[in-house]
């Protein structure tokens, strides 16, 4: 039996609650130059908004993202702004 601690991280599904991007009306926006490809906005997008690439980059889907803010909140380098939608 190994000692190692185990650590679970369930991946989030695309847009549990549908496609919200018609009804946002902030947006969050990366800075990819200081993004340090931590994974948090990733992780604690709650609609699974948070496109994660193979090289651990990231970008947004603004189909299902709904401007909540959590992305901006969690990121350590501030790298994610919210900015007003623009119609």
């Amino acid at each position: 039996m190994s000692s190692l601690p185990v650590t679970a991280i369930a991946t989030p599904c695309r847009g549990a609650a549908g496609r919200t991007g018609l009804w946002r009306v902030e947006r969050p926006v990366i800075d990819h130059s200081r993004c340090i490809k931590c994974l948090l906005c990733w992780l604690y997008c709650p609609e699974g908004a948070v496109v994660r690439h193979e090289d651990d980059s990231v970008e947004i889907d603004y189909d299902y993202c709904k401007g909540c803010g959590i992305c901006a909140n969690e990121c350590p380098v501030r790298a994610i702004t919210v900015v007003a939608e623009r119609e």
